[in-house]
């Protein structure tokens, strides 16, 4: 919604570029589609093939409704499965699409198929308001953007027909569109080909034609696949390069599951970025990736196009794109790690401050019911631990509570949950319960709310674990009510932590002010700086309110975990960190 110069930087993003798409098996991790890791790795680890096709689902419109004043609507498309009961299970969104009435989505949708039982979709359109362009679609409150429109079908609609395409129009929720034309929402499936086959290449132009009037072209690059009906899919885009007819863009990471083969045609289009959304377009190229491969051998580059006005002829500019970057790699999966040994070991810590109420009042965050309903503490431990677990061979985990006075009287930022002087861990996921509930009795409220000592403890037994094995990476969960005293201190033990195999989850409890802690989730694209200057290697904390993830449809787990695997490639990519040879090749059957 809107024209406001403040949302235009979510626009010129980079999108659908592989290595924003890091999970278990390559797709979008925003998307889990109903696809389980642990149910595809107990498939996996007993030689034994999973249920179930992974399906990705592409999505475009036409002539949305604008809701819109001063420009048009910025879609953002919903999809949900609905379930027997009737109630609707969210499997994904895409991303905004600044001022489109016509918008053609980068992000997929996963979705398992399964041929025996029936799966109906549900599609949601909605226009998104301004103020949110630069916040992750996966947090947006849907509540508070103007809805588009409605389609549904069932998923065997889709994938049986030739062209595996289906266009619906699309109707207000009552299922009625009366007078009003809605639009039409056009769904394409393709079965996911798992493949650890992928292509970097970095791209640059030269001397491209000057579309604006005042300043020089703001240019990006959209690349698409030809598709066997000749329709093209949207693959991935560039950033945008401001004010330059020269531009060269980040590299850009296709795998080969996203261009299909070296030599599929892929069509690919350079934009002059406007914030109405109507890009003009400067020029296009038809190469496979197999040619593209030559340019960058022969250092040659490669004459833009575009349809001439007077006859419809392409004409040949000067402006031209070049391949200055192209490497070949493997691009492991998370399952290739994991079931060639490598674990995931739990740590959690449990904020003791005085913040959250007397533990024997009903009304405190601390507060054990009777009846055994879980507190929020508890609700944390177990749903994160529940499934991080399965990942962890000896189920031993550190448990820290911080901001209590303990039985010697002293306020402690980071002391041992289960009481014990010298040791930290317990045994399973009961273990952690049994010592938070322990502790209730035994350490007294107090404060302020410090994460420093306890970030740095678990940074120093994860750095203590690389002089022995790099087959073990380390999850801290932070749970909390309250604002950080110590954030600098924090953010400087955050950017120490950044080169180690370590990722960082905290939930925040009750209804404390927690815009702070957002600082500490990179989500926006802004790495931490420590008080030294230093930037973090890489984002390794994701944080969730709680009381968010109670009002929208996604579980504590979800919201938490799912940047996970993405943070766990990331450190072992860098690393050039491979799995264990001889289990690879039983992952990716």
């Amino acid at each position: 919604m809107g024209n406001c110069f403040s949302d235009l930087e979510g626009g010129k993003q980079a999108v659908g570029a592989a290595q924003l798409r890091h999970t278990a098996s390559g797709t979008s991790n925003s998307n889990k589609g109903g696809h389980n890791d642990a149910v595809d790795f107990f498939y996996r680890s007993r030689g034994l093939h999973p249920l179930f096709t992974q399906i990705e689902l592409s999505l475009s419109a036409s002539n949305l409704v604008d809701r819109d004043f001063t420009s048009k609507s910025d879609p953002m498309a919903v999809v949900y499965a609905k379930k027997i009961d009737g109630k609707l299970e969210e499997l994904g969104r895409t991303e905004v699409i600044l001022n489109s009435l016509h918008p053609a989505w980068i992000e997929k949708v996963t979705i398992a198929f399964q041929f025996e039982i029936v799966q109906p979709l549900v599609f949601h359109v909605y226009d998104v308001d301004t103020k949110y362009h630069n916040i992750p679609v996966k947090t947006l409150k849907l509540k508070d953007q103007d809805f588009l429109g409605e389609a549904t079908c069932v998923l065997s609609e889709i994938v049986t027909k030739q062209s595996r395409s289906l266009t619906l129009n699309l109707h207000n929720k009552n299922g009625k569109t009366g007078l009003m034309n809605f639009g039409a929402l056009t769904i394409h499936a393709e079965e996911t080909v798992a493949s650890r086959s992928a292509v970097e290449m970095t791209f640059r132009c030269s001397h491209l034609d000057n579309k604006d009037v005042f300043s020089k072209s703001d240019p990006f690059l959209k690349v698409y696949r030809i598709v066997e009906s000749g329709d093209y899919v949207p693959i991935c885009k560039t950033e945008v390069v401001n004010n330059n007819l020269n531009p060269t863009w980040k590299p850009l990471c296709m795998s080969l599951h996203q261009f299909g083969s070296k030599d599929n045609p892929l069509i690919i289009e350079c934009f002059d970025f406007n914030s109405s959304g109507n890009h003009v377009l400067i020029g296009k190229i038809q190469k496979s990736v197999a040619d593209l491969e030559k340019l960058h051998k022969e250092r040659s580059g490669a004459n833009l196009t575009i349809a001439s006005s007077h006859d419809g002829h392409e004409k040949v500019l000067k402006g031209q794109l070049f391949v200055d970057q192209f490497c070949q790699k493997e691009q492991y999966s998370f399952l290739d790690y994991i079931s060639s040994g490598f674990e995931l070991n739990f740590m959690v810590a449990v904020d003791f401050t005085s913040s959250n109420g007397n533990p024997r009042n009903p009304e405190s965050l601390h507060y054990i019911d009777p009846s055994g309903r879980l507190n929020s503490y508890q609700r944390a431990i177990m749903e994160v631990g529940e499934v991080i677990q399965f990942y962890d061979s000896d189920k031993r985990f550190p448990a820290w509570g911080f901001g209590g006075r303990t039985f010697d009287g002293t306020i402690s930022h980071c002391f041992n949950l289960n009481g014990s002087a010298s040791s930290y861990e317990v045994e399973g996921v009961e273990g952690i319960m049994a010592a938070y509930s322990s502790a209730l009795h035994n350490v007294a409220l107090a404060g302020p709310t410090l994460f420093g000592q306890v970030i740095n403890t678990a940074a120093q037994i994860t750095s203590e674990s690389l002089s022995y094995t790099s087959n073990k990476y380390f999850v801290l969960l932070i749970i909390t009510d309250g604002v950080l005293t110590d954030l600098q201190e924090t953010k400087d033990a955050l950017v120490r932590a950044s080169d180690l195999p370590l990722s960082i989850l905290i939930v925040g409890v009750g209804g404390a002010d927690f815009r702070q802690m957002e600082v500490l989730d990179a989500d926006s694209g802004q790495r931490l700086e420590s008080s030294t200057g230093r930037v973090a290697t890489h984002d390794i904390v994701q944080f969730v309110p709680m009381r968010e993830v109670h009002s929208g449809q996604i579980s504590v787990v979800q919201a938490l975990l799912e940047e996970l695997p993405g943070q766990f490639l990331t450190y072992m990519r860098s690393r050039d960190i491979k799995p264990r040879s001889s289990h690879v090749a039983q992952t990716s059957a």
